[in-house]
Order: C-alpha cells, then structure tokens, then sequence
C-alpha cells in the first residue's frame, strides 16, 4: 500500500510537470483573454476540504466577474468558454505538484460545507481529492454555466 501511494505521488508530480509545460501557452493565453476580458485577478483560490479533512487553496482560471454583490455573480464571456473546455481546471496542476490533489479522486468540497457531512461522506477524506472523478466523468455536460 505504501509503495503504491509512493509511485502515484511520483507519477502525479511528472504528469503534472509534464501537462503544465505542454499546456503553457493555453493557460497564457487565456490569463490574457481573462485580463481583456473584465477587472480582477487571473486566479481563483478558494478554501476547499482535502486529505484527512485538512483544508487548501484550490485553484483555478477565474471564470466570473470580480466584485460583485453575491448572488449576483455570472460568468463572464471567456469565462463560459473555459468553463465548457474545462480550461478553467488547468491551475490545479499546481495543486497536485503541491500535493493537496492528485489526478483521480473525489472533487474537493467547499470547506463551509464539510460541516454537514456525514460520517460516510468524511471517508472521501482518506485519499486525496482530485482534478477528476467519477461524478466528472458520469455528469460532465449535464448542466449549463
């Protein structure tokens, strides 16, 4: 069990190496499409729940428009662009090189919504979340931005 966890960090941190090199020149280009396109930051962070119930920075291209009232808030026109090519994603290589997330596991929930989780639910904490996951696969286009 040790020897796998090992061999899956490693291979994590080449893959993701790899993937940021390789996706370079789209993630550059759509910080500047997201910077042309309205004010705010490039990047998105926000608190998620990850291994062990500890929580960390996930993220992501920022997709919305920046400070606005809540409830409020809608994609912008890149934003719904890199959302359906889930280009938005791409910042979480970072987290994976980190080690707060690996390719394949659960999605990391928003941290105000642990405290309602069952005993159950918390066993997704026992490995660490992913960029992608069984509900990602199953619902992928299921909903609109």
């Amino acid at each position: 069990m040790i020897y796998r966890n090992i061999i899956k960090r490693i291979a994590d941190i080449i893959l993701a190496t790899f993937a940021l090199i390789l996706c370079s020149p789209i993630m550059l280009i759509s910080a500047i499409l997201i910077k042309v396109d309205s004010k705010g930051p490039v990047i998105f962070k926000q608190k998620r729940v990850g291994y062990k119930g500890k929580s960390f920075n996930i993220y992501k291209f920022r997709t919305m428009y920046h400070d606005v009232k809540f409830g409020e808030n809608k994609p912008t026109k890149v934003g719904n662009i890199l959302r359906k090519t889930s280009i938005d994603e791409l910042p979480q290589l970072v987290n994976i090189i980190k080690g707060d997330m690996s390719f394949i596991g659960p999605r990391p929930w928003i941290t105000e919504y642990s405290k309602y989780f069952t005993e159950k639910e918390k066993k997704r904490w026992d490995v660490l979340p992913g960029l992608s996951g069984y509900a990602q696969i199953k619902g992928r286009n299921r909903y609109k931005y």
